[in-house]
């Protein structure tokens, strides 16, 4: 596996695997093969409804606990700071874990103007060791440059909505500049029509790849931690295949030129999830 460094000293790997609505004895028999099969970022969120079948499958497995990241989001609904705390802490028991290699506010919900609070709570979750690093997910810049003016701590990762339509290119650049990186959900566009796209099906025909590969490598290679969900082993093999060849700087900018304001889901200045 490879990895990228953080801006606080820890490291985290290039792909992870995503465990939305992977829910129960099905949800722990899918995050338990996709560590068999060699992934080792776990994404989950207390909104998922899934801490616990993270945690069977990560005790069920073979692999030692320190060489898996584990992630979850505090969700809007408990942003005040000692909600934020005992949120932190009953994660940590739906997951029986001691610490989250990353922590996230899920959504920065800026109308109820509570995310500072969070933030603040998770330094101290961090202080306290129970998080490594701290984060944040669909924050515009304007957000994370708020929470650095009253903290002076920078997010390690920022988890937004990141594909070949919608690359995200104000909030990478922001990202690369302060040395946040960048998480991609639905990485695949959710198996949408980028699949068809001409310049995609050439480079999967080119490097005898499938078209989600080209998309996973791509997402990589612009400094992006792509966190796409696959429940079948075939898929989730595929999709970690992807660190054997490069594109060249000319075809990663073909799939940044997809890219059309319309295919963005959710803008985070109105978006609220609790």
């Amino acid at each position: 596996m490879e990895y990228f460094n953080l801006n606080d000293g820890n490291r985290i790997p290039k792909i992870g695997f995503g465990t939305y609505k992977l829910n129960g004895s099905r949800g722990v028999f899918a995050i338990q093969a996709a560590l068999k099969n060699g992934y080792r970022l776990l994404d989950s969120a207390v909104n998922y409804e899934n801490e616990g079948a993270v945690g069977r499958a990560i005790k069920n497995s073979h692999v030692s606990r320190d060489k898996i990241f584990v992630t979850s989001k505090l969700p809007g609904r408990h942003h005040k700071y000692q909600e934020a705390l005992e949120q932190i802490q009953e994660s940590l028991y739906s997951a029986n874990l001691d610490y989250y290699d990353l922590y996230l506010i899920h959504w920065p919900n800026p109308k109820e103007n509570h995310y500072l609070e969070a933030w603040q709570a998770m330094i101290d979750a961090q202080r306290f060791g129970l998080i490594r690093s701290v984060g944040v997910s669909n924050f515009e810049p304007e957000h994370i440059e708020y929470l650095y003016r009253e903290t002076g701590v920078m997010p390690a990762v920022n988890q937004v909505e990141l594909h070949p339509y919608w690359s995200s290119k104000k909030v990478r650049e922001y990202d690369n500049q302060h040395h946040i990186i960048t998480e991609a959900w639905s990485p695949l566009q959710r198996g949408g029509e980028a699949f068809q796209e001409k310049e995609i099906i050439e480079l999967a025909q080119k490097y005898h790849k499938s078209p989600a590969q080209i998309i996973l490598r791509w997402e990589t290679q612009i400094n992006v931690v792509p966190i796409p969900k696959a429940s079948s082993y075939e898929h989730q093999l595929s999709n970690l295949d992807i660190f054997d060849f490069k594109l060249a700087p000319e075809e990663v900018q073909s799939l940044i030129n997809l890219d059309k304001e319309s295919a963005r889901r959710f803008d985070p200045n109105e978006h609220e999830e609790f």
